[in-house]
């Protein structure tokens, strides 16, 4: 039997140091990332995550050390603050990202017919699939609920740009794929196929991500980055936390040993006469070296505390038959709602199904176009709004979330403005840092300070964990768990929202729902729907949903009913049809179920792709019953006339 080739190094560097003005990011780290590997990068905001990605993409070069890349290797990048040509359609600034494989194309298409370079130029755009970018951007366009091809760059919103720069980095499929926060502005179906995309990927993943079912589904090894260099944990995220708690636990053990060492070593300095202690220099010396390394450094967490709330009245927020229209586009229609206080609801659907327009009409920003708002008396909202404020970069952090004052006002008592940074995670020489030197999580979180401190006893949340750190996310997700006011949060963070939310507001196809329960019961009652007939609508949708409504069919595949006698196959069929179709959707439902369980990502590449080509043959077919049901309920009620 032939030995099997162990993977390559497709990326490494060595010994890299960079810093960001006077704060040093990376100092001497070292690493290779193999062929095959999905690799996800984490780390505290302004330790160097991005910063890392650009050198690996080749954007910037390390102070010092060493990065060495594969031959001819073929990267694609999506950075977090990216720039797509503004007068291109959408279709032209996808297929920009393609442009080394366009190039080979046109090579080879201009190199003659018994040029020794044509055959090897075609062995490479056969190995990069090069002959079916068309098809492969329609398919990405479509799967990431992207714009349609047609439509100019300059007119779409920042949300959907983000979608087409996701598109251009995958429509290569390169050799290394460099993905700096991909999920941000993807709604929950779009990261559920961008999930599968990535397990079954060829190729080789690079990625940060504050999304923790994305790192835990897709990742084989998570890096993190840690005093300046890398520390590799084999498996998913899980995996790193098990990993973590264990390095952690021997951790501590290690510095109970040293502590007990030097008081057991202290002492006997203290009793030993003069003579005694030059003879036994070296257990002084002993004593001194384990004195001065000190204990074990443990990463500060962040400590936000959220003003304590004015007493919520008996109504809270009263929506009566309330529906928006947007360019005159009916996004929802009829709903119907008392927001129970102390309730935390999370609000999901698809992009562009209404749901920031609903935080927006909640607000009074917007008036319903149909329907009535009627906020309670003692109701006092806080909005963290999907693009929230701009900060000024040419403040100091202290300035910019201090606005004049060196306190801040947390309910009934006034805490300094120094402490309630710390909270933040921000040191003194951070405190008087211009904002404009941030990353991007550091931005987050000054952002997150200012506007969390005006209070209020309802928050609107429309996108809070973009940007920010894992830890960070943990103590926002607690400090929301112990507030008493009322919480409404638009997040497609599937973890943020299970451990979060008491209710579910859900835009689900033409329906819009509310349902007791996080966001992992929503999907399992969703599974539970879809086995049980259709229920009538709470309200009329224009929300795009991912698969075709399970009751209809595009009606050109229908044939037209015949008015002849039905023949004892179609008697047959009518018959046993509704008892087909009950358990063809409840095969269906227990098959959705199955796909969101983290079990589903442990298959192997080959056992996934089956099981997910099985899924969408499952929902084909329940879409085939239905329209033969319809089509023989059509052709009886004709003969009947």
């Amino acid at each position: 039997m032939a030995e099997s080739v162990p993977p390559q190094a497709v990326f490494s560097a060595s010994e890299l140091q960079i810093a960001f003005g006077a704060k040093p990011l990376l100092q001497g780290g070292t690493i290779a990332i193999l062929e095959g590997e999905r690799v996800g990068l984490v780390g505290r905001n302004g330790c160097g995550k991005s910063t890392f990605l650009k050198i690996a993409a080749g954007v910037i070069t390390p102070d010092s050390g060493t990065v060495t890349t594969r031959r001819s290797l073929l990267t694609g990048y999506l950075p977090q603050d990216f720039e797509l040509e503004e007068e291109l359609t959408v279709h032209e600034a996808v297929l920009r990202g393609a442009a080394a494989v366009q190039a080979l194309i046109e090579e080879y298409e201009n190199a003659s017919a018994d040029s020794p370079n044509a055959s090897q130029l075609l062995e490479r755009i056969e190995h990069l699939d090069g002959w079916t970018l068309d098809s492969r951007a329609k398919s990405l366009l479509t799967n990431l609920n992207a714009p349609a091809a047609h439509r100019i760059v300059g007119n779409l919103s920042g949300g959907e740009k983000r979608r087409i720069a996701l598109c251009r980095s995958l429509i290569a499929r390169p050799e290394l794929l460099i993905l700096d926060e991909p999920t941000n502005h993807l709604d929950t179906d779009s990261i559920q196929w961008l999930e599968d995309f990535l397990a079954r990927y060829a190729g080789t993943c690079l990625f940060v991500t504050h999304d923790r079912y994305f790192l835990d589904r897709v990742c084989n090894r998570i890096v993190e980055i840690h005093q300046g260099g890398f520390v590799s944990f084999p498996g998913n995220y899980t995996d790193y936390l098990i990993a973590q708690a264990e390095r952690e636990a021997v951790s501590e053990q290690t510095e109970k040993k040293r502590q007990k060492f030097l008081r057991s070593e202290l002492e006997w300095v203290r009793r030993a006469p003069g003579a005694r202690r030059t003879k036994s220099q070296d257990r002084v010396d002993r004593y001194f070296e384990a004195a001065s390394q000190g204990p074990p450094e443990k990463a500060g967490d962040a400590d936000i505390i959220l003003p304590t709330p004015k007493e919520l009245g008996n109504r809270v927020i009263s929506l009566k038959n309330v529906g928006a229209d947007v360019d005159g586009r009916e996004l929802f229609s009829g709903l119907t709602l008392e927001i129970p206080a102390g309730a935390r609801i999370g609000i999901v659907g698809r992009n562009g199904s209404g749901k920031t327009t609903l935080l927006r009409i909640l607000t009074g920003e917007l008036e319903p176009t149909r329907g009535t708002v009627e906020r309670g008396a003692r109701t006092e909202i806080n909005l963290i709004d999907q693009h929230r404020l701009q900060i000024d970069d040419t403040k100091t952090v202290w300035d910019e979330v201090g606005e004049g004052r060196e306190t801040v006002r947390l309910g009934t008592e006034d805490v300094s403005l120094r402490g309630y940074l710390r909270r933040f995670l921000f040191n003194e020489d951070q405190m008087g840092q211009l904002t404009a030197q941030l990353s991007g999580g550091e931005r987050s979180r000054v952002l997150l300070a200012k506007i969390l401190k005006r209070g209020g006893n309802v928050l609107l949340l429309d996108e809070p964990t973009n940007d920010l750190d894992l830890a960070t996310l943990r103590v926002l997700e607690e400090a929301l768990v112990r507030f008493k006011g009322t919480v409404i949060v638009v997040s497609h963070d599937r973890y943020f929202m299970n451990r979060v939310c008491t209710h579910t507001l859900a835009f689900e196809g033409d329906q819009l729902r509310f349902d007791v329960g996080n966001y992992e019961e929503f999907i399992q009652r969703r599974a539970e729907r879809m086995a049980k007939p259709a229920l009538p609508p709470v309200r009329k949708a224009t929300a795009v949903t991912a698969v075709p409504p399970l009751a209809t069919a595009p009606a050109a595949a229908r044939p037209a009913a015949r008015s002849q006698k039905m023949s004892w196959k179609e008697e047959r069929d009518l018959e046993t049809i509704e008892a087909r179709i009950l358990e063809a959707e409840t095969a269906l439902a227990l098959a959705e179920v199955q796909s969101n369980s983290p079990d589903f990502y442990k298959q192997s590449p080959a056992e996934m792709a089956t099981s997910h080509e099985s899924l969408i043959s499952q929902r084909q077919a329940v879409v085939a019953l239905y329209a033969r049901w319809d089509d023989l309920e059509q052709k009886r009620a004709a003969l009947k006339e």
